[in-house]
């Protein structure tokens, strides 16, 4: 759920607002619900199955067959290689934005915030699994408390309704509603990125045929509830008419505006531990695929080994973490965004799904901890929904 979080809600809530003349926005975030819960299907299949290191390195590894395979897991290797520096590039940029609500910062302070951050995730993350485990309930605490309060206040403060429905001679039949649901939903849809994080430490997971599942759908079912939920509070107190693209600290203004301007330093503050949280978990999981596949001898040997003490790929993670300290350094975060979806859609998401289809083909359905419902529909409204996204 931290990874989920992040500050990508913070920091997209005014660019898919703005989308809508209609007022609409709503759908995108509810769109990007359905998105991640029925490619949930396909992950929860998968990952409770083969419950390895490296997530969908191992998935396509075992689905394409000796041929296919070992394509599909070295495009997917390579892919993340770049894709997973750019996720953690997201974060702490989005965190170095955030903080100018605070202290004014000019080009290079940002980035020295930025680069600086990915360094203290690094140094925090070198230490064994166990000890992480516990750092990351208190964070995740963090994410859900923060997120309360911003719901709360907002629902006990509202000043206009949300719409849900098209009025007049509005339709959902329209080319530009679903123009404006294909823009902002390559945001919200980045926003729900992470609820298959748990597949990439199916190694270090107890009870992975029930425990993988759960995961990802209690993760979505309770971040898809807080996002609807504050995306209410939020625009039932801030006009959405006014609201524009560029619009960085739409929270923080919400919470000076229903309190005062110390309310929103500290919400503010709160979003920034939420970011910084949400790094932490993105670099730990993506930190085991390069490994997963040099310990099969689909990527360069010294990504194979383990910490001679505390038993973790230190090598993965510290190439990990200096890619995208480079990146936080010379990327824009709008940027980012859309080239991290645009890199996972047709190698990840779609070849999974189609993934899934070989190996139920190839072995049955005997043996599956966990079989997706009404199988295959889950899989076709994946796809069409992921190639939708792309285009």
């Amino acid at each position: 759920m931290i990874d989920m979080v992040g500050i990508g809600p913070f920091v997209v809530m005014p660019f898919v607002v703005a989308q809508f003349d209609s007022g609409l926005f709503i759908w995108a975030w509810i769109f990007g619900a359905f998105t991640a819960f029925m490619d949930a299907m396909v992950w929860s299949e998968l990952g409770a199955k083969y419950p390895l290191a490296g997530g969908t390195y191992n998935f396509h590894r075992i689905a394409f067959g000796e041929k296919g395979g070992k394509l599909m897991s070295f495009l997917f290797v390579w892919q993340t290689s770049i894709q997973a520096p750019l996720v953690v590039a997201s974060a702490a940029i989005g965190f170095a934005q955030y903080l100018t609500y605070i202290v004014p910062l000019d080009f290079w302070q940002l980035k020295i915030v930025s680069g600086g951050l990915v360094i203290l995730v690094f140094l925090l993350l070198y230490r064994k699994i166990e000890t992480i485990g516990k750092i990351s309930v208190i964070m995740g605490s963090i994410v859900v408390l923060t997120i309360i309060w911003i719901i709360i206040s907002g629902l006990t403060n509202q000043q206009q309704s949300i719409k849900l429905l098209p009025t007049g001679s509005e339709s959902f039949f329209t080319l530009a509603f679903w123009a404006a649901i294909g823009q902002a939903s390559v945001k919200t849809v980045y926003a729900y990125l992470g609820y298959y994080n748990v597949c990439h430490l199916g190694g270090e997971i107890k009870n992975p045929g029930k425990n993988i599942p759960k995961s990802i759908f209690i993760s979505i079912i309770g971040i898809a509830t807080l996002y609807l939920l504050m995306n209410i509070s939020v625009m039932g107190v801030m006009p959405w008419q006014s609201v524009k693209e560029g619009d960085r600290y739409l929270v923080s203004s919400f919470m000076e505006q229903l309190y005062d301007h110390q309310a929103g330093i500290i919400v503010t503050v709160l979003i920034l531990c939420i970011a910084f949280s949400s790094l932490f978990a993105v670099v730990l999981g993506y930190s085991r695929v390069p490994y997963a596949a040099a310990v099969d001898g689909n990527f360069f040997k010294p990504f194979a080994k383990l910490h001679p003490t505390k038993n973790f790929p230190y090598i993965s993670l510290i190439v990990l973490c200096a890619l995208g300290f480079v990146f936080s350094l010379f990327m824009r975060l709008g940027d980012v965004i859309s080239s991290i979806l645009a890199m996972r859609i047709i190698v990840q998401f779609i070849g999974q799904g189609v993934g899934v289809v070989l190996l139920r083909k190839k072995f049955g359905t005997e043996g599956l901890p966990f079989k997706m419902w009404l199988f295959p529909v889950p899989i076709i409204l994946s796809v069409a929904i992921w190639i939708f996204l792309f285009i």
